[in-house]
C-alpha cells in the first residue's frame, strides 16, 4: 500500500530541493513518525514513479541513497523493506510534525474488571456464530456485495418484529423496524425526523450521559426530571414543561438506578404524550435481564395511540463490537423515517445483518438470552456477596431487580469521581454515579458491571484491590 506521506505533489520549482531528495526526505519522515515500521515493504521503484508522476530513475536514485544509509534493504523477489530492527530515533532530523493520538473512545481497549455495558463475552456462543457466518459467506451472491438497504435487510427486520412480539409484547410490522449502528444513531435519527431546535425534551435525572450530549448538540432543551423508587417523576414534568415535545425514558431498568417505571406513571406518561401530541423514546437497552421475576412488557406494548418509539440494541445482548441496533417507529411515521434514513443512513454491513437474522430465526437468540439471564443472576449474586464480604460497611451494594451493573454506595464522604479515577488508574473500571446527574443535586456511588466477574472468589480479590484504594 502506498504511504500517504509520499503521495502529495512534489515541488518542481527551480531552486527547490531535487525531486529524488524530496522522496528520500519523505521516507525518513514516515519512518520517524512511525508510519513506516521496520520490516514494512515499500513500493517498487516503478510503482512509486508511476504514482508520483516522475521518472523511474529519480525514484531509484532516492532508493539507492536510502539503502546506502541503511534505512532500507532489498530482499530479492520479496521486494524492498524498511531495515528490520531499525530504531526511529536513529533516523536523521525531519521537519517538525504535530502528533495527534488516535482516540480509543470512552472505554479502554482491553476488557477491564467491572466494565459496564459489556455482556459476558466468555459465554458468547462463538462456534455457532462462526458456523452461521461461514454459511452466510458461502451463500453470498453478487447482488449481496452491493450497498445494503439503508433501513436494514428485510430478513432481519422481519426477524426482529417477530421476536419483539413474543418477547416484549410489541406488535409491529417489519416496515416499522429500522436498523441502525447503535443507540446514538437511533436517537439522532429521531431528533432529525421529529424535533427542531429549542424543543424541550424530558430526560431522567440521572440518565445515560450521551443522551444529554445528543440533545445539547442538536440545540434541544433538556428538562431533567428526578427519579425515585417508581421511576421518572412524571408529575414534575407536567409542572416544569407540560409542552415538551418528547421524553426519553428507560422504563424497564432505569439507567443507571435500575428502578422500574411504575404502571401508574407509564399510564400518565402515555396520556401526556397523547394529549400533547408529543413523543416518547423508550430505550430498552437491557430489558431482557430481570432476575426477581419475568421481564416486564415494554412500554411500547401499552401504546395505543402511536406515540412511543422503541430503541433496542444487540450490543448488550450479543457483543458491543457488532455495532447493530434497531428502532421501532409508529406506523404513521414509517414514511417520514424512511425518507430521513435515506438522507442520513449508510446501512449496516449486510453480512452482519444476515448472520443476526439467522441467529434469531433459528432460535439461538432466544436460547442465548435465557442462558444469560440465568448466568447474570448468578454472577450478580456472587459479585455482590464477594464485595460485601471484603468491603463490609465501607461500601454498600444496592439491591436491584435486574440490569447488568451494580451500584456501590460509599459509606464515607469519598468523592466518587476521584475514587473512580483511582480505580481506572489501577486497572479497574468504574463510573462515578454523580457524573450521570444534572444540576446541583446528585447522589454518590460507583457503577460496577458484573457480567464478566465469574465467581465470588474473583469478586473478593477485586474487592481487596478496591479496599486499598479507598
Amino acid at each position: 500500500m502506498m504511504s500517504p506521506t509520499l503521495v502529495p505533489t512534489l515541488s518542481t520549482n527551480p531552486g527547490d530541493t531535487p525531486i529524488y531528495r524530496q522522496i528520500y526526505d519523505r521516507f525518513l519522515a514516515a519512518i520517524a513518525q512511525g508510519n513506516l515500521q521496520p520490516g514494512d515493504r515499500i513500493p517498487s521503484a516503478r510503482a512509486l514513479a508511476k504514482e508520483l508522476g516522475v521518472a523511474r530513475g529519480t525514484v531509484e536514485l532516492a532508493y539507492s541513497l536510502l539503502h546506502a544509509e541503511g534505512y532500507v534493504q532489498p530482499q530479492g523477489q520479496a521486494g524492498t523493506v524498511i531495515t528490520p530492527g531499525l530504531l526511529a530515533t536513529s533516523v536523521g532530523k525531519t521537519p517538525p510534525v504535530e502528533h495527534t493520538a488516535l482516540s480509543t473512545g470512552p472505554t479502554a481497549p482491553a476488557l477491564l474488571p467491572f466494565q459496564m455495558g459489556i455482556p459476558a463475552l466468555d459465554a458468547f456462543p462463538r462456534k455457532i456464530w462462526a458456523r452461521l457466518g461461514a454459511r452466510q459467506l458461502r451463500a453470498t451472491q453478487t447482488v449481496d456485495l452491493s450497498y445494503p438497504p439503508v433501513n436494514g435487510l428485510p430478513a432481519l427486520r422481519t426477524a426482529i418484529a417477530a421476536h419483539l412480539q413474543v418477547a416484549r409484547g410489541i406488535h409491529c410490522s417489519p416496515a416499522q423496524v429500522f436498523i441502525t449502528a447503535g443507540y446514538r444513531e437511533s436517537v439522532s435519527l429521531i431528533i432529525q425526523t421529529l424535533l427542531k431546535t429549542s424543543d424541550q425534551v424530558w430526560t431522567e435525572n440521572p440518565c445515560y450521559p450521551p443522551t444529554r450530549e445528543l440533545l445539547q448538540h442538536a440545540g434541544l432543551t433538556d428538562i431533567p426530571l428526578s427519579v425515585d423508587a417508581q421511576g421518572m417523576d412524571i408529575a414534575k414534568g407536567l409542572t416544569l414543561a407540560p409542552d415538551a415535545k418528547a421524553a426519553i425514558v428507560t422504563p424497564a431498568h432505569q439507567s443507571p438506578l435500575s428502578v422500574t417505571l411504575s404502571l401508574p406513571r407509564r399510564q400518565s406518561l402515555l396520556e401526556w404524550a397523547e394529549q400533547q401530541q408529543s413523543w416518547i423514546i423508550e430505550d430498552d437497552y437491557d430489558g431482557e435481564y430481570r432476575y426477581i421475576s419475568r421481564p416486564l412488557p415494554a412500554l411500547k406494548s401499552l401504546d395505543r395511540h402511536g406515540r412511543v418509539l422503541y430503541a433496542g440494541t444487540f450490543s448488550k445482548v450479543l457483543f458491543p463490537g457488532i455495532r447493530l441496533a434497531y428502532l421501532v417507529v409508529p406506523e404513521a411515521l414509517v414514511s417520514r423515517f424512511d425518507a430521513m434514513s435515506r438522507i442520513l443512513g449508510n446501512g449496516s454491513p449486510a453480512l452482519t445483518q444476515s448472520i443476526v437474522s439467522a441467529f434469531i430465526t433459528e432460535g439461538h437468540f432466544a436460547r442465548h438470552i435465557q442462558r444469560m439471564r440465568k448466568l447474570y443472576g448468578e454472577r450478580r449474586t456472587a459479585t455482590a456477596a464477594g464485595l460485601a464480604k471484603v468491603l463490609g460497611k465501607a461500601m454498600r451494594i444496592d439491591p436491584q431487580p435486574g440490569g447488568m451493573h451494580l451500584i456501590a454506595r460509599l459509606a464515607d464522604r469519598h468523592s466518587d469521581t476521584e475514587l473512580a479515577q483511582r480505580l481506572r488508574d489501577n486497572g479497574l473500571y468504574a463510573h462515578a454515579l454523580s457524573r450521570w446527574f444534572s444540576g446541583a443535586t446528585y447522589e454518590s456511588g460507583l457503577l460496577l458491571g458484573f457480567t464478566n466477574i465469574r465467581s465470588q472468589d474473583e469478586a473478593e480479590e477485586l474487592g481487596q484491590k478496591i479496599r486499598t484504594l479507598l
